[in-house]
């Protein structure tokens, strides 16, 4: 095989590959029944045309019929005038239409016979049709159904053309948009490290922490004052209370010596004089003590 006919052979191969894809058996089956219709629309112009050949013969026909009786009455007419000359020429002329008079018979017979094949022709043409329509629809709807359940199954299970496409959308949706949630959680932790610095400012993380320390001190201290405009009351039964909390403490205090100091009088057996002093020492701390704290009271 040369390579010309190489070539001419993958050309068909590929131009015959793109007409199947391309063909639509409907559209294939309705193109079909059309031609065939157009078959027995040729074959009926055909007879028709045929008829009026025959009619035309048939009508020449009579023509010379008549011509016929024409010269034979003009031969007869020339024989009672004993005018054998003028008999004879009619009976010529008479003769040589009767010749085509039956050359004209044949060709009508044969005219009716291609008629009649014609017709017959027709006739199992037209029955064709008729079938091969029952068949095309029946081709059809087998077709349509079956396309109608394809369709249905590539869209339940994804595998269809236009399926496939949009399963790749959604899976570039979803790809970009976890990329994009990536991104976006890396910028905030990236951001919260202290990581992007501020292209305006020399300032480094451990400056800002400090600024921020200082920030909230600052509005701590400043909180702590207007509390104390606002409520001065307040301020001054807390100061109460922690006094007197310190009051009770002290004498827990004083409570717990004299109960060491009772301890060790009684160790060392000084006797009820010493007792008298310990607790004269101890009325005067603790009204000194309850002095003290009655002071921020008033």
């Amino acid at each position: 095989m040369g390579i010309l006919s190489r070539a001419s052979y993958v050309i068909r191969s590929k131009v015959n590959a793109l007409l199947n894809r391309a063909e639509d058996p409907t559209e294939s089956l309705d193109y079909s029944y059309e031609q065939m219709r157009d078959e027995l629309q040729d074959v009926k112009q055909g007879i028709a045309d045929l008829t009026t050949q025959k009619k035309r013969l048939e009508i020449q026909k009579r023509k010379l019929e008549e011509n016929v009786e024409k010269h034979n009455r003009q031969a007869r007419e020339a024989v009672q005038q004993d005018r054998d000359d003028l008999a004879r020429k009619a009976l010529e002329k008479k003769k040589s239409k009767m010749t085509q008079i039956e050359e004209l018979e044949g060709q009508i017979a044969k005219l009716n016979d291609t008629q009649d094949q014609l017709v017959e022709k027709k006739n199992k043409l037209q029955n064709r049709i008729e079938e091969f329509r029952t068949k095309k629809e029946t081709m059809k709807a087998r077709y349509e159904a079956a396309e109608a359940s394809t369709r249905v199954s590539e869209a339940m299970t994804g595998v269809g053309d236009e399926m496939e496409d949009v399963s790749r959308s959604i899976e570039r949706a979803e790809e970009r948009t976890e990329e994009m949630e990536a991104r976006s959680e890396a910028m905030d932790e990236l951001e919260d490290s202290g990581a992007f610095e501020d292209a305006l400012s020399d300032k480094d993380s451990i400056d800002r922490e400090l600024e921020g320390l200082s920030t909230n001190s600052e509005v701590d201290a400043e909180l702590e004052t207007l509390k104390g405009e606002l409520g001065k009351g307040e301020s001054s039964s807390g100061d109460a209370d922690v006094s007197d909390e310190e009051v009770d403490d002290e004498l827990a205090d004083i409570e717990a010596e004299i109960d060491g100091a009772d301890l060790e009088a009684d160790l060392d057996g000084n006797g009820g004089s010493g007792d008298a002093d310990l607790d004269e020492e101890l009325d005067v701390e603790l009204e000194e003590s309850e002095s003290e704290a009655d002071e921020p009271r008033n």
